[in-house]
């Protein structure tokens, strides 16, 4: 089993909190105050907080400039995980996935089913890498980002994780773009 060592320092990383829904506002949003508030006493940074409406463009181009920004090394979305017609977050974000992150899905999903059973079905969560940036696709709830924060990010987003973590390749993650090599696919 994993573990976290000592003998590393810790590295703070700059994260962006963006909430997508129609109807959440700074006053109630839970799910982007859960976040922020984990992220923060780990010992990370809140490098920005947004909320958009649940609208392809809107989530896109929110992202897409916080992947431009060199001060910005992870983005996790709440909300637009789901089956419903405004439901687009994966819809948004997918296409800007250089590599997806298959197990993170995978994960969440386990640790999700001990909490709420086949319920987990009904989210899409998702996650990769944008332009050297992770980017996590979280649920909507308060519960699903504690989760996800909780079970996965945490730890992943801690450079003293052992045996691995995503802070020890951050520095080659854009590889590829400095070779000016292209991927096939």
């Amino acid at each position: 089993m994993a573990d976290q060592t000592d003998a590393r320092r810790f590295i703070p990383l700059n994260i962006a909190v963006l909430t997508v829904s129609d109807t959440r506002r700074p006053e109630d949003d839970r799910s982007g105050d859960t976040l922020s508030q984990r992220l923060t006493e780990a010992g990370h940074r809140l490098a920005a907080r947004s909320i958009v409406p649940d609208e392809v463009p809107a989530i896109r181009e929110r992202v897409e400039a916080w992947l431009r920004d060199p001060g910005i090394d992870v983005v996790i979305t709440t909300g637009g995980t789901g089956f419903t017609g405004r439901d687009v977050t994966p819809e948004a974000l997918e296409p800007l996935f250089e590599k997806r992150m298959d197990g993170f899905s995978a994960v969440f999903h386990r640790i999700s089913y001990d909490k709420i059973g086949t319920s987990t079905l009904q989210s899409r969560a998702t996650a990769g890498v944008a332009q050297a940036t992770y980017v996590f696709v979280l649920p909507g709830s308060p519960g699903a980002c504690r989760d996800a924060w909780d079970g996965i990010l945490a730890q992943q987003l801690d450079y003293r994780h052992r045996p691995c973590n995503f802070v020890e390749i951050m520095p080659r993650l854009d590889e590829h773009l400095r070779r000016g090599a292209s991927i096939a696919v």
